[in-house]
């Protein structure tokens, strides 16, 4: 487990302090894929390394299963730091190394036997596909393998913990998509607890079980991610979750459909997996004699469950009238927000 305690993290420079973390404090379970999302300068890639102390934090604790790494030694520190993999955006790999040699680069500085390395190698290699591409250089491979390389690589170690520092954010939708399948094999093949860091709000929606977004150097919100994705509560949540199927912001939207369909009331419906299921909308027009047009509607997948979102034009009645249709919906478990 991954215990952040009240982590705070200023920078001192030339034109003055910057806090990059405000009193953070997140816990994160053995052997699950977490997601840390925000927008750049949120302050998400300083708290990821300072998970595995590449950078120290100005006050607060880092607890991993109980230990408090800020407070070991540099060589236990450096052992400790052998069981936390880390990938990168960039990949960071040798261009003068071959895809084997790259992944067996940890094994060499950790004075691993020969045979023993190229057998774990060649399991690794066989792990993450790149099966007749042991003897390429990275020059050779496209992004989506390169980032094989340095996940392999990540894993050569054994780790407990593998950090992912915006490691889809340099590749194609379908290559990301391919690296995400890889990334929720490992974490279910070896039980490895996966921390996300990433702007990319597709990502968490793919492969994690619970996210923090980050904004400002702290954390505005925090939960499951279809907790989340159903009711978000911050602004900047909000945003994420709207961006999906939407690239304009949460008010140009409510004033783009208010411009478009300016009378009645504008409903936003939010069902969940089960509530989906049911001829819910069906049930209230019939109940009603007031008018109901169907907008829009998407369904969003996550990892462990789906929900769908539905805009409606309730139209022919007065206050009275559509607080009873809002009422209604509520009484059938639909979360509503009138836009």
């Amino acid at each position: 487990m991954i215990e952040l305690k009240h982590i705070t993290k200023i920078f001192h420079t030339q034109k003055g302090d910057i806090e990059a973390c405000h009193d953070v404090n997140l816990t994160i379970q053995n052997g699950e894929i977490f997601g840390v999302i925000g927008y750049s300068g949120a302050g998400k890639s300083t708290l990821v390394r300072i998970i595995n102390q590449l950078e120290k934090q100005t006050s607060g604790e880092v607890v991993i299963d109980g230990e408090d790494i800020s407070q070991l030694s540099p060589q236990a520190l450096r052992q400790k730091r052998m069981k936390i993999g880390m990938i990168f955006q960039h990949f960071n790999l040798l261009w003068s190394r071959t895809v084997k040699r790259n992944i067996e680069l940890p094994l060499e500085i950790a004075g691993i036997d020969k045979e023993i390395r190229e057998k774990k190698t060649k399991e690794l290699i066989e792990l993450v596909g790149l099966q007749g591409r042991e003897n390429a250089y990275p020059s050779e491979l496209s992004g989506g393998q390169k980032q094989r390389v340095g996940i392999a690589r990540a894993l050569a170690n054994d780790p407990t913990i593998l950090l992912c520092d915006e490691a889809t954010s340099a590749l194609d939708p379908d290559t990301t998509e391919q690296i995400l399948d890889l990334l929720k094999k490992i974490n279910k093949q070896l039980g490895i607890t996966i921390v996300m860091i990433t702007h990319q709000m597709e990502v968490v929606q793919k492969v994690c079980h619970r996210i923090a977004v980050m904004s400002d150097g702290q954390v505005v919100e925090e939960g499951h991610v279809k907790d989340i994705f159903e009711h978000p509560k911050h602004m900047i949540t909000r945003r994420f979750v709207r961006d999906i199927s939407s690239k304009v912001t949460d008010d140009q939207l409510n004033e783009n459909l208010k411009t478009i369909y300016p009378n009645g009331i504008l409903l936003r419906l939010t069902f969940d997996e089960d509530i989906a299921r049911q001829p819910i909308v069906s049930k209230v027009i019939k109940g009603t004699d007031l008018d109901i047009s169907i907008v829009s509607g998407n369904l969003t997948n996550t990892i462990d469950s789906s929900f769908g979102i539905l805009i409606i034009n309730v139209l022919g009645g007065n206050q009275e009238q559509y607080d009873h249709i809002i009422q209604v919906f509520k009484n059938y478990q639909v979360n509503v927000e009138v836009i």
